[in-house]
């Protein structure tokens, strides 16, 4: 599965930031030290384990950037799947410069890796259903982007990518607004009518409290399994009259119970742990 990647002109000044962190206040000064200013390098970026990869572009421009000459041929691009010794990419020019670029390359594509593979787990868990597999804002920072599009890259689905693109009423909002109707009531007031309406409630009578006001997305959180059935019966008996809504289960995933929420039939599990959690996935930088 190919996945169209990020804009270079997005991804780069990441890049560029990260190799000026490691890069400090002198530069490399083990490879200034040990290699000839002309000296080069053949290296193969191989994979170590099974999983997807995801970050092949940041990887690059951290080579290309330490020196727009060096040769980087991508064999496995993003959504790819891999196992281990795989070539993921070969990268060919002037020996401090690779050497230089190394850490920054690897820590992304490894990180962004780790995201798409442990994405893939949860969305062949749940294969056969109907229920999609979404991240959330629990990013790490900067890196957004970046990690929603290692989760498409793994087979899920993006949430909103930050505060405005969409409402989101949380348990906070609805205690200030003083109530479900009141918070939905001021939501649909405040935005236009491309803006997307969602409300998190955390007990079925809240449910029933918003099912009226039409919300695009209920976020049930935290909901146990006969709660979650239910809430997909009674959103089902109430669409003819207030219209369809999304139901989105969050809160208590894992590998382990992802299978039965999504059985319960609703139609998303968001699961913070894609981006925030990611194990690294390990792949290395191989002289040739």
């Amino acid at each position: 599965m190919y996945i169209t990647g990020l804009p270079d002109l997005l991804i780069e000044p990441i890049v560029r930031d990260a190799l000026l962190e490691d890069l400090g206040r002198a530069g490399d000064v083990t490879a200034s030290a040990v290699i000839q200013p002309k000296a080069r390098f053949k290296a193969e970026f191989r994979a170590r384990k099974t999983g997807i990869s995801a970050g092949i572009d940041c990887a690059r421009l951290a080579m290309t950037i330490m020196d727009p000459q060096i040769r980087f041929e991508t064999l496995l691009p993003d959504g790819s799947e891999i196992k281990p010794g795989d070539v993921i990419a070969r990268v060919e020019g002037k020996a401090r410069a690779i050497l230089a670029a190394e850490r920054v390359a690897l820590n992304l594509l490894c990180h962004l890796s780790g995201v798409a593979t442990l994405t893939s787990d949860y969305v062949k868990v749940v294969e056969g259903l109907k229920t999609k597999i979404a991240c959330t804002r629990k990013t790490l920072p900067l890196l957004r982007g970046l990690q929603k599009h290692a989760v498409k890259c793994g087979g899920g689905h993006n949430h909103r990518y930050g505060l405005d693109d969409a409402i989101l009423i949380k348990d906070n909002h609805i205690a200030i607004c003083g109530g479900v109707g009141e918070a939905m009531e001021r939501a649909k007031a405040g935005v236009g009518h491309t803006m997307k309406i969602e409300i998190e409630v955390d007990s079925i009578a809240q449910l029933k409290q918003a099912l009226p006001y039409s919300p695009d997305v209920l976020l049930l959180d935290n909901f146990t399994l006969d709660m979650y059935a239910e809430a997909v019966k009674l959103a089902a008996n109430s669409a003819e009259t207030y219209g369809k809504t999304i139901l989105e289960a969050s809160g208590g995933v894992n590998l382990e119970t992802v299978r039965a929420i999504a059985e319960t039939g609703v139609d998303v599990i968001s699961v913070g742990a894609l981006t925030h959690s990611a194990p690294n996935f390990d792949i290395g930088l191989d002289a040739v």
